[in-house]
């Protein structure tokens, strides 16, 4: 049995083949970004899974891509916890970039973005992977993420700059006081996901000219930071990955025309494409 994983922040999708490289069954699991689990985190949540947990010793190979795994000492603290479960296997444990450019590559160099409970960016020649900005996560970072745009809503409406019928909107749905907000941020090793979380907002009301232009903002915002220190942006497609980036591609588009940038494909779930290529280099090697 072999193992595919692609896992942001919030969920991991899993597909499973067999040893002539058939699909079995597909399922999910939590987010295993190692910022905030541990080994023994995966390993719970694993035999939580009533699909995985059965035939676990069955698997030979496990391909698992993450959001978070950048490092080695990062990529070691995932592996650990899957080496605990699936017992029997060999691994290869690598960063959720990787995986989109996997996911998004069509013959020609381009820049690869994830835009989800996080975002990141690099840009892919094919071969090899660069990133020329790093990763600052949802605190320093993350722009045009989920969290971003959560982290824009709550402070529209905790400062009152949020328009008199979305505040009210916004209250009555969430009845959040301030002191629940910072419980829920700063006591909450998933702060990110929870920030992510209020993007069901922005989602609701994304044809309201204040969110529009909330959008709009984590957008330019993304490509600033994101896009704009790579030289090659400017004569390469822009590919992006993400539920985040499939719900706004509308405004992504024009935000990227505005900085004279060309945005590519849109997919929301690099899984299907991820698992072509694994089928295609296990076929070659």
């Amino acid at each position: 049995m072999i193992a595919i994983a692609d896992s942001g922040s919030t969920k991991t999708d899993w597909v499973v083949l067999d040893s002539e490289l058939n699909e079995v069954f597909r399922t999910n699991t939590i987010g295993f970004n190692p910022y905030f689990v541990k080994p023994e985190d995966i390993t719970a949540e694993l035999l939580k899974n009533e699909d995985l947990a059965p035939i676990a010793s069955e698997f030979k190979k496990v391909f698992f891509y993450g959001a978070g795994t950048s490092s080695d000492s990062l990529k070691e603290i995932v592996k650990e916890g899957l080496q605990d479960f699936f017992t029997n296997a060999d691994f290869v444990v690598d960063h959720d970039l990787l995986a989109a450019c996997y996911a998004t590559y069509m013959g020609n160099p381009a820049m690869v973005c994830i835009l989800g409970t996080g975002s990141n960016s690099c840009y892919f020649d094919g071969k090899n992977l660069r990133e020329e900005t790093k990763s600052l996560a949802y605190i320093l970072g993350d722009e045009g993420s989920g969290n971003d745009l959560g982290k824009r809503v709550l402070r529209g409406f905790f400062t009152k700059k949020m328009p008199p019928h979305l505040a009210k909107a916004f209250d009555d749905y969430y009845k959040l006081s301030v002191e629940e907000l910072n419980k829920n941020v700063y006591q909450n090793k998933f702060a990110n996901t929870y920030l992510a979380s209020f993007n069901k907002f922005v989602v609701e009301h994304k044809d309201d000219p204040y969110i529009i232009k909330i959008i709009y903002d984590a957008m330019s915002s993304f490509i600033e930071y994101q896009i704009l220190p790579y030289e090659e942006a400017r004569h390469s497609e822009l590919n992006f990955i993400g539920s985040i980036a499939h719900i706004y591609e509308d405004i992504i588009r024009s935000v990227a025309a505005e900085y004279h940038l060309t945005v590519g494909h849109i997919i929301r779930k690099p899984i299907d494409n991820l698992v072509s290529y694994h089928i295609n280099y296990l076929l070659n090697n």
